[in-house]
């Protein structure tokens, strides 16, 4: 019993001396007292040139979403997640839309009453608005979208609907808050989108008219070979659209748009990256020749992955953003940086990309 004893004292004080070394080690590592060749470095070490590519100072806020998981933030986390766009440059930011179907982002009296939407708990215009206010970034209000285009790929719809919304926007929220800056025309169309033309004219028209001139923009998506069905289980298609097919057809909307729409941002991941300069160049040309901004949406989701969606591989975000430069594009947005690319994100991976594009960059 008393060799039990002594062999207990002796583990007891053996135990307690290998945690006082390991604690003073660990101080020491922390005060930096480690030969440097032992001491730890926490960035990337990139083996090709950093900052190449266009900054993101821009993003969507996807509060009103129908294929990726709600966060259910309220103002504390959305207050957290426009410090962390703000620390990395981004200045502006873009309610992706103002409403979806029945679901709403701001007590809308006219949706209400018509289409029977549902009153919802806050009203995110006026959160979004006055965060904008406080980080100083530019707020551009993005359009209510009925669904109705995207059962029919008929934009009457829209045009209808969104006569009342942006009076009763700009009416309620336009002259209230400085941060103001912007429309954006929700509807995302392709090529040979019945009434295109039209109903963008019709939107960008009334915006401008309404707000004395502020810019509206657009992002629509390139016909390429990884614009597929979300809902399906392909991830390319065979008949996508030539480069000489997209600036053919583009040329024809830009023309019948540009006097309205101030920006045009081609969503960037529907071609393959191999394409990227290709499809840059002809829409930078495109925009120059109508006087418009050329803006990338680089969009911060991988949709090379059969699961729908999750935050892409820094690389490939890396060359796009790229492309963008060498085409020389006047601004990067993304789709969209709460999801994909905040350390707040539910998903995981988003707080790394975060990090690899500080590194890249240089941001501290």
């Amino acid at each position: 019993m008393e060799a039990q004893n002594s062999r207990r004292d002796f583990l007891t004080k053996s135990s307690a001396i290998g945690l006082s070394a390991l604690s003073m080690s660990l101080t020491s590592f922390a005060g930096n007292d480690l030969a440097p060749e032992m001491a730890f470095d926490t960035n990337s070490k990139l083996i090709l040139p950093k900052a190449q590519g266009l900054k993101i100072t821009g993003t969507f806020l996807d509060e009103i979403s129908h294929d990726i998981p709600h966060q259910n933030w309220g103002e504390k986390e959305w207050d957290k997640d426009f410090a962390h766009m703000k620390a990395i440059g981004i200045d502006t930011v873009i309610m992706i839309r103002s409403g979806y179907r029945k679901f709403i982002t701001y007590p809308s009296e006219y949706l209400i009453k018509k289409h029977g939407c549902y009153m919802p708990s806050i009203d995110m215009v006026d959160l979004y608005l006055r965060l904008a206010d406080k980080y100083k970034m530019k707020f551009y209000f993005g359009l209510y979208d009925s669904g109705k285009y995207w059962d029919t790929s008929d934009l009457s719809w829209e045009v209808e609907d969104n006569k009342y919304v942006i009076d009763e926007i700009w009416k309620n929220y336009g002259s209230k808050y400085k941060s103001f800056q912007g429309w954006y025309i929700s509807g995302e169309i392709s090529r040979k989108t019945k009434g295109a033309i039209g109903a963008f004219h019709a939107m960008g028209k009334q915006c401008k008219d309404v707000s004395g001139g502020l810019p509206t923009f657009i992002s629509p998506w390139i016909d390429g070979k990884k614009a597929v069905d979300a809902a399906g289980g392909n991830l390319t298609k065979e008949n996508a659209v030539s480069v000489q097919e997209h600036e053919r057809e583009w040329g024809e909307i830009f023309d019948g748009i540009h006097d309205v729409v101030d920006a045009c941002a081609f969503q960037d991941g529907h071609i393959d990256y191999d394409e990227l300069d290709a499809f840059f160049t002809v829409n930078k040309k495109m925009a120059d020749k109508y006087g418009m901004k050329c803006w990338t949406n680089a969009e911060t989701f991988d949709r090379d992955m059969p699961i729908k969606f999750f935050p892409i591989k820094f690389d490939k975000l890396r060359m796009k953003l790229e492309a963008a430069a060498r085409a020389g594009f006047d601004k990067g947005i993304t789709f969209e940086f709460s999801h994909f690319m905040s350390p707040q994100s539910s998903y995981l991976q988003a707080g790394h990309l975060y990090n690899r594009y500080k590194e890249y960059f240089n941001i501290k």
